[in-house]
């Protein structure tokens, strides 16, 4: 369940081979058909040495995907634009950081799209370094201290 937010999304953690379909399934349709990025773009040689986290909801639809490298790099942060606003990427993002910390990183990192950084400020994320562009969406560093 993903941390009491909503009842209705379950949460699950784990590796690339165990739910690429799902994962693979989120990021398509949020970063492909929605943003229409290349799909070489957001599936990448990392994918197997990530660690994963995947929401469904009540009827099992995969609906969120995340990841975290080893480095404690947070990326391919993506909810289904019918489930935004609901906690779902709250409960990814709390659970990826608790995740960072259980791993011993003492911070985490990631390019957040411009339109984005609100949400990652509320979880205690700074901005750092200028903007850049990256697959052709205008993107900022983030960072956040873990202890």
């Amino acid at each position: 369940m993903l941390h009491g937010v909503n009842p209705s999304f379950h949460l699950t953690q784990g590796g690339w081979q165990e739910h690429k379909q799902s994962l693979t399934a989120v990021r398509c349709q949020v970063f492909v058909v929605k943003q229409q990025v290349p799909v070489v773009l957001k599936l990448d040689e990392h994918d197997p040495h990530c660690h994963h986290v995947l929401a469904t909801d009540a009827q099992g639809r995969p609906v969120g995907a995340g990841r975290i490298k080893a480095d404690g790099y947070i990326g391919r942060m993506a909810v289904l634009k019918d489930c935004r606003r609901q906690g779902v990427a709250a409960a990814m993002l709390a659970a990826l950081l608790e995740y960072a910390v259980l791993q011993g990183h003492t911070r985490v990192f990631l390019h957040v799209q411009i339109s984005a950084v609100p949400f990652y400020v509320r979880f205690g994320f700074v901005e750092s370094g200028g903007l850049f562009i990256d697959a052709g969406v205008l993107h900022r560093y983030m960072v956040k201290s873990l202890y």
